[in-house]
């Protein structure tokens, strides 16, 4: 296929993603069914792209992605500016954005308490690589807030499903993500750090968070479903000795 069908696509995505953002607050169950329009067209286009040869890593025409999570439980709602522009406003913990695509170059991210632009909590530079699909996470207590960012694989092979971790918990120890059988899926995984994605059947599992190295359960993961044709990210967040608690965030890509 052509470079016009990845174009085609990557417009039907951003439109969805329009879309969805309009009906978050108004209409949940359309909010869900544009995402998911967004995310299946975000990856057909990005399939196209790597079946094609076409030179992700290094044409600086090529469309890049980016969105944000919020994973620190002790700030409150911010606005997020893109070198000076806000994209985000009352972006509040535990939110996701969904993915806005970005010409490839150097952005200036500045994060604000909601409704001031005076003192940020976050000013930091990053770079958007061409045909990079990325989570920005905001993480950290108060004292020591941080922008990390994860690169995301959407793409699934045709009937699959695949899943990730990330520890964003910053008082939490190092833990193993196991299945109820006690085979261990995720080994190890510390604050800051994500997993490559597990390809899977589509499949509803129930998880558990066990300190690493020992059999001490510090939280369980109920019923996620892994439906076909999507990846997802499950994200440690909250903290371990106080409130909010210890939870995760299950995100799509």
């Amino acid at each position: 296929m052509s470079t016009r069908n990845q174009n085609e696509y990557l417009q039907k995505a951003a439109m969805y993603d329009l879309l969805a953002n309009y009906y978050k607050y108004i209409d949940p169950n359309m909010h869900v069914l544009y995402y998911h329009k967004h995310l299946r067209n975000l990856n057909k286009a990005v399939q196209l792209m790597r079946t094609n040869g076409s030179p992700i890593s290094t044409a600086n025409s090529s469309p890049s992605m980016l969105r944000f999570l919020h994973a620190s439980p002790e700030l409150k709602a911010v606005d997020i500016y893109l070198n000076g522009s806000r994209v985000l406003r009352d972006f509040d913990y535990k939110n996701n954005s969904s993915h806005m695509q970005l010409e490839p170059g150097k952005y200036q991210v500045d994060i604000y308490p909601a409704g001031e632009s005076v003192s940020t909590f976050i000013s930091k530079k990053i770079t958007v690589e061409p045909g990079r699909i990325n989570t920005a996470a905001i993480t950290g207590p108060a004292n020591k807030l941080r922008l990390l960012t994860f690169e995301d694989y959407p793409h699934t092979p045709v009937g699959e499903t695949k899943v990730r971790f990330i520890h964003l918990s910053h008082d939490a120890p190092a833990v193993d993500i196991a299945g109820l059988n006690g085979d261990i899926i995720f080994p190890d995984v510390s604050y800051k750090q994500a997993t490559t994605y597990l390809p899977l059947t589509p499949m509803t599992v129930t998880l558990e968070a066990k300190v690493a190295g020992t059999k001490n359960t510090v939280l369980t993961i109920p019923n996620i479903k892994l439906e076909p044709n999507n990846s997802y990210t499950i994200v440690a967040v909250g903290t371990a000795k106080g409130e909010p608690p210890l939870e995760v965030l299950l995100l799509q890509g």
